[in-house]
């Protein structure tokens, strides 16, 4: 048996590991998120699934989410029944979770995005019990001088 022929093994294997370790590590990594809503809210309960089945990994708070609004700096305004931290990010309301995804890509100088209210049809105001209905709403970014724009429509 040559130098060669005992080494070819080893290198098929070194060659398996190098490619298939990129796809392991993409596979494990997600993204923490915190949330803080109310102890009985379903749509909350039903958003942070969506987040989960999104690759968001939720550590909950059940104790209301007015003070942390106010500590994040999101103005009432955007007001919804929960909200989140991602990074140094504000998360108000039913935001889909592809948008808080490239909110983290992009990086814009802001508070947050926001969802104002619970417009049906956003993830976690989506389930069987309401019908179908889907109002149109809008995504918007929550500059730091407290003036939004629109970040991503749902029509």
């Amino acid at each position: 048996m040559t130098s060669t022929d005992r080494r070819r093994p080893l290198l098929l294997g070194l060659l398996l590991l190098v490619t298939a370790v990129p796809y392991a590590v993409a596979a494990n990594t997600s993204t923490a998120i915190e949330v803080w809503k109310g102890p009985n809210c379903g749509c909350c309960k039903d958003w942070i699934r969506h987040l989960e089945a999104n690759g968001f990994t939720v550590k909950t708070f059940d104790i209301g989410n007015s003070d942390i609004r106010t500590k994040l700096g999101m103005p009432i305004r955007f007001g919804s029944c929960h909200t989140a931290k991602v990074g140094n990010y504000a998360i108000e309301g039913h935001v889909p979770a592809r948008d808080i995804q490239r909110l983290l890509k992009e990086r814009p100088d802001a508070i947050g995005l926001a969802v104002p209210a619970m417009p049906m049809g956003s993830p976690g105001m989506d389930g069987p019990e309401y019908q179908g209905r889907k109002d149109p709403f809008d995504v918007f970014l929550v500059k730091k001088d407290s003036q939004a724009v629109v970040f991503q429509s749902y029509r």
